[in-house]
């Protein structure tokens, strides 16, 4: 079933600032390195490609990107900043790999307000956990996230105040991008 892209594009321009939820594309299972060294399949290179192609087809490159400083959501991103160009400002955390909510809590705390769309790329199931927090459980699509999201995923949330004012259940689901989803 493919997601109508106008569509989500035209409820994202309703509101005000945006924070993109991104899990890291897929990757191979083990790496001799350890966890935090483990790469993109093939199958999750062409994910980030039509992730970042339907963001950028939508008008929704964000301004900056927050990203795990693991290699598969760094892998993620580098494959993503092809379709993207270099207008995003990039910021590599590895508090997004290693201290779980907390570090993205601290993210969107810590952003500027002339941020009007901030990129978090980052790990299961720390991701769909802050967008549970984030948006109004009142929102139809917010039983997907008790889920959890499947690599490459895209959870789009919009509200109106700046993003660092953002409050438990503030924010409203724009969309849930998933890559078997895209047209």
């Amino acid at each position: 079933m493919a997601i109508d892209l106008k569509d989500v594009a035209a409820r994202a321009r309703r509101y005000g600032h945006l924070v993109l939820m991104m899990r890291h594309a897929k990757t191979e299972s083990s790496h001799a390195g350890g966890d935090a060294k483990r790469e993109l399949t093939d199958k999750g290179l062409k994910q980030a490609k039509a992730i970042a192609r339907a963001l950028s087809g939508m008008d929704l490159v964000p301004d900056r990107i927050a990203c795990s400083s693991a290699r598969r959501a760094e892998h993620t991103l580098e494959r993503m900043l092809r379709t993207f160009g270099d207008a995003p400002h990039v910021d590599y955390r590895r508090n997004l790999y290693d201290q779980g909510l907390s570090s993205v809590f601290d993210e969107l705390s810590t952003t500027k307000p002339k941020v009007h769309s901030l990129m978090i790329i980052g790990h299961e199931p720390t991701i769909s956990m802050a967008c549970q927090w984030i948006a109004d459980p009142e929102e139809p699509a917010f039983d997907e996230l008790n889920l959890g999201l499947s690599p490459a995923s895209v959870v789009i949330l919009g509200a109106d105040e700046p993003i660092a004012a953002w409050r438990e259940h503030g924010a409203h689901i724009v969309a849930v991008l998933k890559p078997k989803h895209l047209p």
